[in-house]
Order: structure tokens, then C-alpha cells, then sequence
């Protein structure tokens, strides 16, 4: 046996250093080939939205080519470019003509707007408040024209954007550097419209240092730069240049929004592009954990290996293992006998408590029963009540018993009329045995003749608990409305010494019984850990357990 245990030790050593060099190799090989795969996927997207920015700002430097400042102004300043536009590219939101107006233009430049059909030609502010052309001293950038015309886009004609702090800062510096230029990130239309990147190319007459205007293109973000498939290996998300430590994503929708960003959640790899002028620094988010793929398909290879090594040495070890079995259905054997005694002792201990306490109902009914009927009667209602309380006990695996239960009508008489309200807890089975009883008894007296106002009585039965852990207390009250000593029928001996005696030392408790000036109330307060009795369910749990083999 020992030579049998070296050898399947052996194998088993060798199995599991095969299966771990493997899984170490597979681990490696599959962290690089995702992390190839993810920089080739990250590289081919990166080329195709430079590539879609350089076709972009190619259209409005052509279009700012095309464009001739007209000497007078005059409506429809676009209406030369807009066969070439829509020829070219059109994916833009808004392309516009902002003129740089000098302040004796402005009314001219109002008449131009009116006259092109624009709803309100008044010149004013990017926030819509007019402008008083006698506070001009400089020129100013005046929106003329713009497409595409509709009733959202109708009413931007006669802003100036000089004062606006994004527009206002891109068309000084495309004024300044010359060349096109883009805005800073920017929702378009309104205040609160798409997000998006406004550009914008000087037009330049010949001859001339300084642009007469500029023609802007608007492109909403996320087709401009955040577009991506639902089956791509990353997420894209654009640092926002207008503050630092966020960045710009898109959802499925295409809508854009801020989010702040962490430094343990850093980008998988960075790509910049370029577009009006300044670059924008693209992060790539890896939408699957490589490392952790390449850990689980590594756990997989060495799960193999150890089956493989398992099978072998399991083969080696099957004489062993058939004397373990033969061992343990023994012992099996053994505590099952064991168990079988104890449950037996356990089942002879409880019914003789449950005799004892038919024995003492049938000797304290009868021993002082005048009436015959009426202590046959009673005697068969308790035994009843003890029989209704045994069985739910049985159904229970004497784990206890509802509280509400007790209150059935094969057990308690006139349960319809009785009103029971209470937490529905769980009482054990010595309390319930006496509670039942209990219950029996006080309904058995509620309905002698007639109540006070010529009816049978009201009764109603209620528990509360108070308190908690260790004094958590019990309290139980029965009150039986429209009743007076003169109407109820007496308690019987027996009755009384359960009532006073027998239940309130079984639970640990207190009793009071007493009428008022119309019910008859019965109170019972005990402690919940009688009530409940926990070392009772204890030893029940423990007799029927499973048997487990010794070890």
C-alpha cells in the first residue's frame, strides 16, 4: 500500500508540473496575440478617422477657395457653393457664412438677412440680444448665410459670435493664423443640441492681408470621431481640451457626454490626430480583459491536464479506494444503528409526555364533572386539541408550529368569531402542546347563552412581542366583547389550573384573568426563549441529520 500511494504520488507530481507549464505557456501565447490584435484594430481605426478629418477639412478649404466675397452684401451668399458642397461631403450639420462686417455694413448686412427670407435679421449678440450699431468701433463676425434652411437653422442668421467664447476664440485665431481651424467640442444648434466640432476657413480676397469672412462647417462628435461597431475589441473616448483629467464618449445612440477619468482606469493605448489646426488625443478602452481571457483559457489547459493526471492516478488508486468504501459503509452501518436507537429513545420520551398529559386531562375533567355530557364533551374537545397540535407537530418534523395555526376550527370551537392578530412566529413544540390546550379552554366558555346585547360574544386574540435578543417578551391577551360574569359560563377546575397554573409555568410566565365592565380578558406574558425553546429544535435537528462516515 505504501509502495502504491509513492507511486501515484509520483505521477500526480509529474501530471500537475506538465499541466502548469502548459497552462504558463498557453497564458503567454494568448495575452500576445490579443494585444497584437487590439493594437492592429486600434491602428486601423485611428487611420480611418484621420482620414475622415483630412476629407472634412479639405472641403472648407476648397469651399473657402471657391468662395468670393461678393463687394456688396447681398442675400444667398452660399447659393455658388451649394451645387459643390453636397457634391463633396454631407454629413455636416451646418455650413454658414460669417462675414466680418465693419460697423457702417451692419445695416446693409440687416437688409441682406431680411431680404434672403431669414425670420429675424436683426443683428445681436450669440445669445440673441441686439447690438446697437452705434457702440461698434470694430469690425465684427456677423452670421449671413448658412445651410441647410429650416425652422431650426432659420433663426441663426444676424448673431454675432465675437463675444462667444468658443466661436469668437476660433474665428480670432483662423483670422489670425490664416489657415482653418477648429472649436473646441460644442453643442450645435442649441443649448442643449448634439455635441459637436465646429471648423472654420478664412476667406481671403486677393489682394487683401485680412479675410472678408469665414465659411464654417459644423460635424456632430461621435460620427466625426467616436464611431465604432457593436463588435469591435474597444471603446473610443476623446480627451476633452476644455478640461483637464475628463473625456468625451458617445453611447449607442450617438449621444455625447463628459465623464471624469481615473487614473486606475487608464486608457489600453492612446492615438492623436490632427483636424482645424490642433491635435486630439483619442483613448482606447479594451472591452474584454485580456489578461483575465488569457488566465481563464490558461485555467482551462491546466484543468485539462490535471483530468488527464486524476484519470491515471485514480486508475492506480481503485484498490485503495475499495477498501475506503468497504471502511466507510461500516462506519455508515455503525452510526446509522446508533442513530436509529436514539430516534427510538427520543420517540418513547415524547410519547409519554404526551400521555401524561392525556392522563392528567382525562383525570382533572372527570374527577370533578357533575355532568357527565358536559365532561365528556370537554374531554373529547381537549384530546381534540391535543390531537390537532400532534399532528401539525408531525408535519413540521417537530420543528415547531405557526402560531395562527392553533386557531383552526377542527381544533377551537367557534374559530370563525374569534379575530387573531399577531406576528405569525413559530413556537416550539412544548409551547405549542400547552398554548393549544390553552386556546381549547377560554373558546370552550365563550358562548353560553347570550352575550349582554342578546348576541353571542365578540372575541378576539392578539400577541405582541417586545424587546429584544435575550428579553424579548411574549405577551398574549383574550378578550371576549359584550361578556360579564353573569353571562359566561364558569371555568371548570381543570380550566382554572390551566388557565392560572399549568400554562404560565410551562412557558415561564405570568397570567391574569379578569372582567371589565363589558369582556372578559385573559393575559399571558412569558419569555421568548420558552416560547420558542431553541434547544428543543436544536436536538429535533440534530436526530434527524443525515449520518455522515466518522473521519
Amino acid at each position: 500500500m505504501v509502495r502504491l500511494g509513492f507511486i501515484i504520488g509520483f505521477i500526480a507530481l509529474l501530471g500537475a508540473l506538465l499541466s502548469g507549464l502548459a497552462a504558463y505557456r498557453v497564458h503567454d501565447q494568448e495575452l500576445a496575440l490579443d494585444r497584437i490584435a487590439l493594437a492592429r484594430a486600434i491602428d486601423v481605426h485611428a487611420s480611418l478617422v484621420q482620414d475622415r478629418l483630412t476629407e472634412r477639412e479639405l472641403l472648407a478649404r476648397v469651399a473657402s477657395g471657391l468662395f468670393r466675397a461678393p463687394s456688396v452684401i447681398k442675400p444667398d451668399m452660399l447659393e455658388p457653393l451649394r451645387s459643390a458642397i453636397y457634391a463633396f461631403k454631407t454629413d455636416f450639420v451646418v455650413a454658414g457664412w460669417i462675414a466680418r462686417l465693419k460697423p457702417n455694413e451692419l445695416t446693409a448686412a440687416k437688409t441682406a438677412i431680411a431680404g434672403a427670407g431669414f425670420p429675424n435679421p436683426t443683428i445681436r449678440s450669440y445669445d440673441d440680444k441686439p447690438i446697437d450699431p452705434a457702440e461698434i468701433t470694430q469690425p465684427i463676425d456677423v452670421l449671413l448665410d448658412l445651410e441647410p434652411r429650416s425652422d431650426e437653422t432659420k433663426a441663426l442668421p444676424g448673431r454675432s459670435y465675437d463675444q462667444d467664447p468658443v466661436r469668437g476664440a476660433m474665428l480670432t485665431r483662423a483670422r489670425i493664423e490664416k489657415r482653418s481651424v477648429a472649436s473646441d467640442p460644442i453643442p450645435l444648434l442649441r443649448g442643449n443640441g448634439p455635441v459637436g466640432i465646429i471648423v472654420a476657413a478664412p476667406v481671403i480676397p486677393e489682394g487683401a492681408t485680412e479675410p472678408a469672412g469665414f465659411v464654417t462647417f459644423s460635424y456632430e462628435l461621435a460620427s466625426l470621431m467616436l464611431t465604432n461597431d457593436d463588435m469591435s475589441l474597444f471603446s473610443v473616448a476623446l480627451r476633452d481640451p476644455r478640461k483637464e483629467g475628463s473625456e468625451l464618449v458617445a453611447n449607442d445612440q450617438g449621444i455625447v457626454s463628459t465623464r471624469m477619468t481615473a487614473a486606475e482606469a487608464a486608457p489600453s493605448a492612446t492615438r492623436t490626430v490632427s483636424f482645424g489646426g490642433r491635435d486630439w488625443q483619442l483613448g482606447y478602452y479594451a472591452k474584454t480583459n485580456s489578461a483575465r481571457r488569457a488566465e481563464q483559457t490558461a485555467i482551462i489547459v491546466a484543468a485539462i491536464g490535471f483530468a488527464i493526471t486524476a484519470m491515471v492516478c485514480g486508475l492506480f488508486g481503485y484498490v485503495a479506494y475499495n477498501n475506503l468504501r468497504l471502511s466507510r459503509e461500516i462506519q455508515v452501518r455503525i452510526g446509522f444503528e446508533r442513530r436509529l436507537t436514539a430516534v427510538i429513545d427520543e420517540l418513547n420520551h415524547r410519547v409519554k409526555n404526551i400521555l401524561a398529559v392525556i392522563q392528567s386531562i382525562v383525570t382533572r375533567t372527570l374527577r370533578h364533572g357533575a355532568d357527565i355530557d358536559g365532561a365528556r364533551e370537554l374531554l373529547i374537545g381537549r384530546i381534540h386539541a391535543m390531537s390537532n397540535v400532534v399532528s401539525l407537530l408531525s408535519e413540521s418534523q417537530w420543528q415547531g408550529v405557526k402560531l395562527k395555526g392553533l386557531f383552526e376550527a377542527r381544533a377551537i370551537p367557534h374559530a370563525d368569531r374569534i379575530a387573531v392578530t399577531g406576528p405569525d412566529i413559530a413556537v416550539s413544540a412544548r409551547a405549542a402542546q400547552s398554548l393549544s390546550l390553552l386556546f381549547f379552554e377560554l373558546a370552550s366558555h365563550s358562548d353560553e347563552g347570550l352575550s349582554l346585547v342578546g348576541k353571542h360574544p365578540h372575541i378576539t386574540a392578539s400577541w405582541t412581542v417586545t424587546g429584544e435578543g435575550t428579553d424579548e417578551v411574549f405577551h398574549f391577551r383574550w378578550e371576549e366583547l359584550n361578556t360579564s360574569e353573569a353571562t359566561r359560563r364558569p371555568d371548570s377546575d381543570f380550566g382554572l389550573i390551566l388557565l392560572d397554573r399549568v400554562a404560565p409555568e410551562a412557558l415561564g410566565g405570568t397570567a391574569k384573568r379578569f372582567f371589565t365592565e363589558a369582556s372578559y380578558v385573559y393575559e399571558l406574558t412569558a419569555p421568548m426563549e420558552t416560547v420558542v425553546d431553541m434547544t428543543e429544535r436544536d436536538r429535533t435537528d440534530k436526530i434527524s441529520a443525515p449520518v455522515r462516515p466518522a473521519r
